[in-house]
């Protein structure tokens, strides 16, 4: 038990730093509540609505297929640095996973998954 010795007082001070900066904040810095400081904050505009609207699920669609071909080329850059490295093998399985992410592109436009009407 000796060994974890150093692991407690590390955590033990970082509680207590925690502890005494929440306390000091408190102590120094008055607590004024007012209707401003109480309003949300939302780049200077006024909020219209709840903070619980749901939105459209074409917006997670939207959001997923930007992550998925990002991941693209997250892709395109190793193979682009080991181009020499990998030859004429490399460059057609990269071309193929081109093809294949552009065939799924041209299929979202046919299915109008981008557009937001």
């Amino acid at each position: 038990m000796t060994a974890y010795l150093p692991i407690l007082i590390a955590l033990l001070v970082a509680v207590g730093f925690v502890v005494v900066v929440m306390v000091a904040s408190s102590l120094v810095v008055p607590m004024r509540r007012n209707a401003i400081k109480n309003s949300p904050y939302e780049c200077g505009i006024e909020p219209v609505g709840g903070a619980r609207q749901r939105f459209p699920v074409k917006f997670y669609l939207v959001a997923v297929l930007f992550i998925l071909f990002d991941i693209e080329a997250v892709f395109l850059y190793p193979w682009a640095v080991s181009f020499r490295q990998l030859g004429l093998v490399g460059l057609i399985e990269m071309v193929l996973f081109i093809v294949i992410l552009f065939v799924g592109y041209l299929y979202l436009l046919k299915k109008r998954a981008l557009e937001w009407e």
